[in-house]
């Protein structure tokens, strides 16, 4: 059997013990170390009764215990399901029901929070809470660790064994439970790692929470070879530019915003930035000119990566960008990808149509949801399976895919497909917005129409003036039908925008 994280960890505490794994919470952790606290927490959960195979819960703010936790559930063979602390409690209590969690860890901040969940659930409810600080009911992390043996653990994990279980963000529905196996998560690190230019020395910043996707790519890739974690408890511009000049990071993934504000931040030439090698932009699309601010300040330029955590990722690489700045780039080697048109037919180069693509890391499936996995799932005529992503897309001439918007998102006007991205990138260009939202309201006379909800830099914003300015340089059927400003556009912790949320608070708004 080909080795596991497990067995990598086991061999990096073996012949890499001394080297850094983990700086986390003003604390250094060698992988010997690391790897004993892992072991601790595995053999803890077993005693407990949470056997391999069984599932567990993380509602924890960034920090030591969450990522001891995370790495020893796979120690342990105990799929991890770390949910974003963002959700609304009754999406909270719907996960930890349908992930059939025996262990629940939680922060001290949210020990009360989740207790309150947990008393409605009855039989439903995690028997095994572990608490990460002090809180009434709920054992201390701190102790019970301690009561879990050093020595590895005498069940080994078996390559179909559920790694983690991580919840859709719910951007377009309800989320999901997308299932990642511990074959499928080697496969997906080894390859992202290769691409995005990992290697043993590399020293990656976490930034953004450890339930998410876009974090387990650095983690992930890092910890593969043997690399160094340094981990952040939230996002602070300031920060993330002392860690690159004291601990010469080498690599990081975040979202466009943040982004956007490390660059804003930048305290100068003072901070070298010759040590990083590799920056990743994930979750919503990176903007042009944003990502040739990024190629002005770091020499290593920027990935683009388009990819859905069901299995499915592109990269631009910094040395393919020239011309391509809204390109998301090619497949990962031994992936595969395919435009099709409504009637699952192969689209031309040049033609929007669905994107679709397979890899060997694709998930199995949606926890406890075969009607969605089906409908996620397209077989072609030699019985390969691959993700229907609802992204639409193009292919250049040279095979480069562009994203051009979900399809949930697409407004139909006059019979025209219209896409906000297309339109949100002219009014992102406007000095006076800082953010910006596109969807489709009612028209009585084009069935829908586009508007556009902005949150301005400063006062004084004037949104008639706005949308002639827009509208001069949109297509006749692009045009805006208005603009209203909010103070902050609606974004998950990943960067993309809650446009289900928006279309609720403007649901009364029609146009001729």
């Amino acid at each position: 059997m080909r080795p596991l994280f497990p067995d990598y960890f086991r061999l990096h505490a073996k012949w890499r013990g001394n080297k850094p794994a983990l700086l986390v919470d003003g604390q250094s952790l060698s992988w010997r170390d690391f790897n004993g606290r892992m072991n601790q927490v595995a053999n803890a959960l077993h005693a407990d009764g949470v056997s391999r195979g069984k599932r567990a819960v993380i509602f924890m703010d960034n920090g030591r215990a969450m990522t001891e936790l995370l790495f020893g559930l796979m120690k342990a063979g105990v799929a991890s399901a770390p949910l974003n602390l963002s959700v609304s409690d009754a999406a909270i209590r719907a996960m930890i029901a349908d992930c059939q969690a025996d262990a629940i860890f939680v922060s001290a901040a949210h020990a009360a929070r989740i207790d309150r969940l947990l008393t409605t659930m009855g039989r439903e409810a995690p028997g095994l809470r572990i608490c990460a600080g002090e809180a009434a009911g709920w054992t201390r992390y701190a102790d019970w660790v301690k009561t879990g043996s050093t020595e590895e653990p005498t069940d080994r994990v078996q390559p179909d064994d559920i790694l983690n279980i991580i919840y859709s963000s719910g951007t377009t529905g309800q989320p999901k439970g997308i299932v990642h196996t511990h074959q499928g998560r080697i496969d997906w690190a080894y390859d992202l790692a290769s691409a995005l230019r990992y290697n043993s020395q590399s020293r990656v910043m976490v930034t953004i929470g450890l339930y998410s996707n876009i974090t387990w790519v650095g983690m992930l890739s890092s910890v593969v070879f043997g690399g160094s974690l340094l981990v952040a408890d939230r996002f602070d511009a300031d920060m993330c530019w002392t860690a690159i000049a004291k601990h010469g990071v080498t690599h990081f993934s975040m979202v466009p915003i943040l982004f956007e504000r490390l660059i804003d931040a930048d305290p100068g030439p003072q901070v070298d930035t010759s040590a990083i090698g590799g920056m990743v932009s994930a979750g919503s699309p990176l903007r042009p000119d944003l990502r040739e601010r990024i190629f002005s300040r770091f020499d290593c330029g920027i990935t683009e990566l388009y990819g859905l955590t069901e299995g499915v990722i592109t990269t631009l690489d910094p040395e393919d960008a020239t011309g391509r700045m809204a390109s998301c780039g090619l497949p990962l080697p031994g992936s595969d990808l395919m435009i099709l048109d409504e009637t699952d037919q192969l689209c031309p180069s040049g033609q929007s149509g669905e994107i679709l693509m397979t890899s060997r890391f694709l998930m199995p499936g949606y926890l406890n949801r075969d009607d969605a996995t089906r409908d996620a799932t397209y077989v072609d005529a030699n019985g390969q399976h691959w993700l229907r992503t609802g992204d639409i897309g193009r292919l250049d001439a040279d095979g480069y895919l562009y994203v051009v918007d979900r399809k949930k998102d697409m407004i139909l006007s006059g019979g025209q497909n219209i896409y906000p991205q297309d339109i949100e990138a002219v009014l992102a260009s406007h000095e006076g917005v800082s953010d910006v939202a596109v969807i489709g309201v009612p028209s009585r006379k084009w069935g829908e129409t586009p508007l556009a909800i902005i949150a301005s830099k400063g006062n004084g914003l004037d949104v008639k003036a706005l949308r002639e300015w827009a509208n001069a340089r949109l297509g006749k059927q692009q045009r805006i039908a208005d603009v209203k400003l909010v103070d902050e556009v609606p974004r998950n912790p990943n960067g993309k925008v809650l446009k289900r949320e928006l279309r609720a608070q403007f649901s009364g708004t029609e146009y001729d």
